[in-house]
């Protein structure tokens, strides 16, 4: 499957009024979603939610920020509730759905959306997250006598399956988040690892950004007929693009002048290597902008304090590594900067995806210096589209 996916007649799901009050979710699921701002479904949840509440297999292509998460967490909520808990608790520690998430930042994002949308729900589901980077005792007593849900990451789920801390005998629903991110990390073993603890009767929900090649394979082993679904990629129209070209040496500059000059109160900054955040931090600061590095070699707490932080726009600047950043979501996230391009044309525009968002205009910036020209180019072609290179007086640059 190299190609988005399309949506069979035989497993399209059309839904006639786009309000989640047609798509049969219980009361107290739609009062929590009221209860958090939502408006309307996104067409994900109006493709998804019925699929999943039918009991089907699923494979969706939808992006970060497309109100995914919420497209299976809903009818997983809904499913789990009308039938009883007593196994996990009769049975030892077992689970009755799994999300397997590729980093921290997105396990912990999805666990603490759907504490929130469970939040009414009489009696409660008991929901765990489970991730590496903090102790591993108070995740293995979280999980004594079973849980409803658990969110993880590989490497952590793996860690407390060797200390018989959880049981799949059980399960009902597996869910992969971001597949193509845990292949593209290099989980695919611990992931094939899991794969075979699980029972072979179970629902399979799968979703991704993009099908690379070694993704067809795990779609055709896992899913059962699935309902296949595309959502169209958002409307680019929302982010405004600028390429500034500049030496190496004065991209440091370059960036201060910008957010000094535009006022910019909220930056997410992409760069290519842990060093690097750190050494803009400190230029940063020194410039009287608060800012805050987000990278893998920080505690699991300060990575959580520093996106805390940056979403309650107490620092000004964040400074992320892409492995490190997956699970970032802010919904009107107004700059993103490419301070360094990625290897791959589908991360930059995952990058800059992340602002432009909930119909909101938003601005992605590249800083680009003369050995980056040719490397630019490919990921225009990806996206088809050229942009304007731009100079900022007093930091041009010679022939472009």
């Amino acid at each position: 499957m190299t190609e988005p996916l399309i949506t069979s007649p035989e497993t399209s799901v059309t839904i006639a009024s786009p309000t989640f009050n047609e798509l049969g979710l219980q009361t107290s699921l739609l009062t929590a979603i009221n209860a958090l701002g939502y408006q309307q479904p996104t067409p994900i949840q109006l493709a998804a939610i019925p699929a999943i509440l039918q009991g089907r297999d699923l494979v969706a292509g939808a992006e970060t920020g497309s109100g995914k998460t919420a497209a299976f967490a809903l009818p997983l909520l809904q499913r789990l509730s009308t039938t009883p808990n007593t196994a996990t608790r009769s049975m030892g520690n077992q689970v009755r759905a799994l999300i397997i998430a590729p980093t921290r930042e997105l396990a912990v994002q999805i666990g603490e959306a759907i504490a929130a949308y469970g939040q009414y729900q009489q009696p409660a589901l008991k929901v765990c997250t489970v991730f590496g980077g903090v102790g591993l005792n108070p995740q293995l007593l979280a999980l004594r006598g079973g849980a409803d849900i658990v969110v993880a990451t590989t490497g952590r789920l793996l860690d407390i399956v060797q200390h018989n801390g959880i049981k799949f005998d059980v399960l009902e629903t597996l869910v992969l988040d971001e597949a193509d991110k845990m292949l593209g990390l290099g989980f695919s073993d611990e992931l094939n690892q899991i794969l075979a603890l699980l029972p072979k009767k179970r629902q399979n929900l799968l979703f991704s950004a993009t099908f690379p090649p070694e993704l067809s394979f795990l779609i055709a082993k896992l899913l059962k007929n699935p309902v296949e679904i595309n959502i169209a990629k958002r409307d680019d129209s929302l982010i405004e693009q600028h390429v500034y070209t500049v030496e190496a040496e004065r991209k440091n500059a370059l960036l201060i002048h910008l957010i000094q000059t535009g006022d910019w109160q909220q930056v997410l900054v992409f760069a290519s290597a842990k060093n690097t955040c750190n050494r803009l931090v400190l230029k940063l600061e020194k410039a009287g902008i608060q800012a805050a590095a987000f990278h893998g070699d920080l505690s699991q707490s300060a990575r959580n304090n520093a996106l805390r932080d940056f979403k309650a726009r107490q620092i000004r600047v964040l400074i992320a590594t892409d492995v490190a950043s997956r699970g970032i979501d802010i919904e009107q996230l107004p700059y993103v900067v490419n301070f360094d391009l990625p290897r791959s044309p589908n991360d930059y525009i995952h990058r800059i995806g992340r602002t432009g968002r909930a119909g909101q205009q938003g601005q992605a910036i590249a800083l680009i210096c003369p050995d980056e020209y040719a490397h630019f180019q490919l990921i225009e072609k990806r996206m088809k589209k050229r942009l304007p290179r731009e100079q900022v007086v007093g930091f041009e640059v010679g022939e472009i």
